[in-house]
């Protein structure tokens, strides 16, 4: 039986308790801050790649998909390997990896490897979420978590942000590979600082390391129905995510640069919105179903807003709505999945929801970029993401609320 928490207490810093919770917590939100970077580089060079391998617009996708494919799996086995393992060497044994993968990318020459390594690059982080999820419950009680779920979560959205603003300029004045060069050093780079800096909980809250009962999750309706409702979520957030630059420059004739600069508002005011939410699902008592609900109502009717408009300064006006919209409940279904869980399975229940959630990312890139090379329509594609959201709405009605640890 290994012991991941023998010596932990001398790999952090020296802090009272409530800095070395938020210590905690900062390196968690880089940690994945630097996984969603990796990913979201394809988004602003897709087109430039693609030209380079003569790819055509429809095949874009399937670099995305690819990534999601070993994405799914790892999500799996890696929220079990946060229970059993501890979500300290779990976070290292994704981030390395990923450097690595990330790394190789920058050299590829052909679409079969490029989709081999993007394979690569999905299964190498698909643990670092349910690793960072299972740290934050740890390390905050319930009546606090939804503050600190709301700060984690916007890693996501800063890495929309931050990959918009800097990976097209970057691209076009060093070139797509050494983009990936860059990244995937600083993300191994990363990953060796989390195994020496992490603790996977305080002391009072160690438990025994086991191999999880991952079997108690089957079964679980409220588990399913928060599935199912995730799927829709992410299939609106990283269908648009990874499809709007493409469309807007192939459909409206928008620069890349400028192209990024709209989707970068995008993850803008998500920032500010995710510690807000978690602050008011806090302040009701940890409440969060009647909130996810009322999120992704308004992102179904703000993509299909989104995909009527016309000019460019309609959308950069219109994109920070958009995304508040599309990535405000994040933390509040990472938040109630843990819950749903327990103490002991939250790393597992958040590997296997994630994975399922992320099966809309997976299958999104394909269905939009069918229906735009089809119809040739800006708004027949966002009408394809809103459909997304508007499942998840549905599906939330079913789950039951619970305050558990």
């Amino acid at each position: 039986m290994i012991d991941t928490h023998t010596s932990d207490a001398a790999l952090v810093p020296t802090l009272p308790p409530v800095a070395l919770r938020w210590f905690i917590l900062f390196v968690a939100w880089a940690a994945l801050l630097l996984s969603f970077l990796d990913r979201l580089i394809w988004a602003n060079v897709a087109v430039q790649v693609g030209g380079s391998l003569g790819l055509p617009i429809k095949e874009l996708g399937i670099f995305v998909t690819a990534f999601y494919m070993g994405y799914v799996v790892a999500n799996a086995l890696g929220g079990v390997a946060t229970d059993w393992l501890g979500s300290r060497r779990t976070l290292a044994c994704a981030l390395i990896p990923l450097g690595a993968s990330t790394f190789l990318f920058s050299f590829t020459t052909s679409r079969e490897i490029g989709l081999l390594l993007q394979v690569l690059m999905g299964l190498a982080a698909g643990a670092d979420y349910s690793a960072c999820v299972k740290l934050t419950a740890a390390w905050f009680p319930f009546k606090q978590r939804g503050r600190a779920m709301g700060f984690l979560m916007t890693a996501s959205s800063a890495g929309v942000v931050i990959a918009n603003a800097l990976v097209p300029t970057l691209s076009q004045s060093l070139g797509w590979g050494a983009v990936y060069r860059i990244m995937g050093t600083v993300t191994a780079i990363a990953g060796v600082a989390c195994f020496f800096v992490l603790r996977d909980a305080p002391a009072t809250r160690i438990a025994p390391v086991r191999p999880p009962h991952v079997a108690r999750l089957w079964g679980n309706r409220d588990l399913m129905f928060l599935a199912l409702a995730g799927f829709g979520a992410l299939w609106g957030t990283w269908g648009f995510a990874f499809w709007s630059n493409a469309l807007m420059i192939k459909g409206y004739g928008i620069s890349p640069v400028r192209a990024g600069i709209i989707t970068m508002m995008y993850g803008v005011g998500a920032i500010a919105a995710k510690p807000l939410v978690g602050l008011l699902s806090d302040w009701l008592g940890g409440r969060r179903k009647l909130l996810i609900i009322i999120c992704l109502a308004c992102f179904v009717g703000m993509l299909l807003i989104f995909g009527e408009l016309r000019s460019e300064r309609a959308l950069l006006l219109t994109a920070p709505i958009l995304g508040i919209t599309a990535f405000v409940y994040s933390p509040l279904t990472a938040a109630m999945v843990a819950e749903i869980a327990g103490p002991d399975l939250a790393g597992s229940a958040t590997g296997l929801t994630n994975a399922f959630w992320q099966l809309g990312s997976v299958t999104v890139p394909l269905a939009v970029g069918a229906v735009f090379q089809q119809t040739h329509s800006f708004f027949a594609a966002f009408v394809t993401l809103a459909l997304g959201p508007l499942f998840g709405v549905i599906m939330m009605f079913a789950v039951r609320e619970r305050a558990a640890y």
